[in-house]
């Protein structure tokens, strides 16, 4: 008699079957899934499920002939007022603020997950959104007939030109783009892919577990950018080094090697090859 077991994938590799193809990229569900790392017994299905759920109940607050303007303020009355979904000001590095299934429940998140289920709820009401990689704050963009319209997922709110420009100016300073150096603001409202919102919503994680050298937390984190950006020698880089200091010697040391093999001379070539050196004579 022959016996059969469906072999359920660990969350990395679930991860990884997510986000292999572009074309297909289910940003919600990738978005989800980042929470297994911290909730291993999440139910992934019942929050997609969930989600459908509001997106029904604010279809049918629509009416049919609703055009894209009433649409998009349909949306934000259903999504701030009557949910009271809101930045989570007080909280703002709390690693739950990017796992949707606790936003869910405590209505309070950061501008990047607060925008992945507010595109997810536009996309169900056939609004023409994106997500905008801007400096410092994500934020969205909606194309109407009228225009486009920049909005901080933040707090709900529409931005002039003038705004988005004075949030940009310290960052445009910090980097030394003025004067001759200045660049257009239109630049910065591109919109991102999937891909690159995800990866962004996993830097968060990153800076807020390497700034507390939580180690142990930060490595699924760092496998998953490695997973996400396999030509992004920098993430193999920075997944060697957690690894180093968990003392998974071994690994560590493919990982460095790896990646000066791959980027040739980096800037960091030195400080890399010294912890080589440091790790492989112990």
């Amino acid at each position: 008699m022959n016996t059969f077991s469906t072999q359920i994938p660990s969350p990395l590799d679930y991860f990884s079957i997510l986000v292999d193809d572009d074309e297909h990229f289910p940003l919600l569900e990738v978005a989800v899934s980042l929470a297994q790392d911290e909730y291993p017994e999440l139910d992934i299905q019942q929050v997609l499920g969930d989600v459908d759920q509001l997106a029904a109940r604010l279809r049918r607050r629509l009416p049919v002939d609703a055009g894209p303007l009433q649409r998009l303020r349909g949306l934000n009355q259903f999504f701030y007022r009557d949910l009271g979904f809101v930045g989570n000001v007080n909280h703002f590095h709390d690693p739950d603020n990017s796992y949707l299934n606790v936003m869910l429940r405590t209505r309070k998140g950061i501008p990047i997950s607060l925008a992945v289920l507010w595109l997810e709820l536009a996309q169900s009401i056939d609004l023409s959104a994106s997500g905008i990689s801007f400096p410092g704050h994500f934020m969205l963009k909606v194309s109407l007939p009228q225009g486009q319209v920049i909005i901080d997922p933040f707090t709900g709110q529409s931005l002039s030109r003038e705004e988005l420009q004075e949030r940009l100016t310290p960052y445009a300073q910090a980097q030394g783009l003025v004067g001759d150096f200045d660049v257009p603001l239109g630049l910065y409202l591109q919109a991102c892919t999937a891909r690159e919102t995800i990866a962004r919503m996993l830097r968060n994680l990153k800076e807020i577990h390497r700034t507390a050298e939580d180690w142990s937390r930060l490595l699924p984190v760092q496998e998953r950018l490695v997973r996400l950006l396999p030509a992004h020698w920098d993430e193999l880089r920075d997944r060697g080094l957690v690894l180093a200091e968990l003392g998974m010697r071994r690994a560590a040391i493919d990982d460095l090697r790896a990646y000066l093999l791959h980027t040739g001379d980096p800037v960091d070539a030195v400080s890399i090859k010294e912890r080589l050196v440091e790790l492989e004579q112990r």
